[in-house]
């Protein structure tokens, strides 16, 4: 069978992509430095009636795609300034160290007081301490009719977006973390979508103090999707200090981290200190809020229209 030198090359022409994908396909491992492993803390107190949780677990390098490790056969003990003490076991053995009360109706935070974390891991202690700052009241929560010009990603064309009310203290300085519910379950947990509140607005500088929350914040609480008729909706709202308004912001920036501009990825400044400047250091946070939480389920007889 005969081929035409027209239909050779039309053909080459055809593969020729092929071939470049195939024939520069290299595989590159990197070498990265392995850093020591490092006692990581995750832990925030409320004055929410109930157990607390301080989850201890140990660092693990950058490409180790595995779950954490937990550490175990800590000592882990919180201490407040009018005196009391409260100790926190790991019962299951799984890196998950909680104080339970005598009854269901006890809180361990309390408004004004400031909390101190020991913990000592392998020869080490590390030390922190977070002050539970006061937190507005929630006034009301609403929905509003919506309904895209086209499909969204995720989640119905027709829906309603739920927004809060609320009204910053008057003071400069006030900081906040809003967390949103459905379900009666706090939902997009993602770190990119952490929302923070500094006075009523998102940062200092702007005068907004002793303000209603702006409409930015008060919807923040519908997130990448409506709700739709028939959802229990909700907002928690978490009172912060400063250091923690500034961790939770640095958390959000270095998880959106990404693109053509994106720098390396580094860890985030902890307020977990050891007690020896020499020792070992540690990552995470020791945080503690005060917390107002407000529900409702979306009915659409009394949804307010889009204006």
């Amino acid at each position: 069978m005969k081929i035409s030198i027209k239909y050779l090359l039309f053909y080459l022409t055809l593969l020729s992509p092929f071939f470049l994908l195939t024939s520069c396909e290299d595989v590159v491992t990197l070498d990265t430095e392995t850093g020591p492993e490092q006692l990581v803390v995750d832990g925030w107190i409320t004055n929410q009636p109930g157990a607390q949780t301080i989850r201890l677990s140990r660092s693990a390098a950058y490409f180790n795609n595995a779950a954490a490790l937990p550490a175990l056969q800590a000592s882990v003990e919180l201490t407040d300034d009018a005196g009391n003490s409260y100790v926190f076991q790991d019962v299951q053995n799984n890196g998950i160290y909680q104080w339970t009360p005598e009854s269901d109706s006890v809180a361990l935070g309390k408004i004004g007081r400031t909390y101190t974390l020991r913990i000592r891991y392998e020869g080490e202690e590390y030390v922190s301490a977070n002050e539970i700052k006061r937190v507005p009241t929630i006034d009301s929560l609403i929905y509003t009719e919506e309904r895209f010009p086209i499909d969204p990603p995720e989640g119905p064309r027709e829906g309603y977006i739920a927004e809060f009310f609320a009204r910053d203290f008057t003071g400069i300085g006030d900081t906040y973390w809003i967390k949103s519910l459905k379900g009666g379950k706090l939902y997009a947990n993602e770190p990119t979508s952490i929302s923070i509140a500094y006075d009523a607005s998102f940062s200092p500088g702007s005068p907004s103090d002793g303000l209603m929350f702006i409409l930015p914040l008060r919807q923040s609480i519908t997130i990448n999707q409506l709700f739709s008729a028939g959802d229990t909706v909700g907002v928690e709202l978490h009172s912060i200090t400063n250091e923690a308004y500034y961790f939770l912001q640095q958390v959000r920036q270095e998880s959106s981290n990404g693109g053509i501009f994106a720098v390396p990825p580094a860890n985030i400044p902890t307020n977990i200190r050891n007690v020896n400047p020499n020792g070992k250091k540690a990552l995470g946070y020791f945080g503690a809020s005060a917390v107002n939480r407000a529900e409702t389920i979306i009915d659409p007889a009394r949804a307010r229209p889009k204006e």
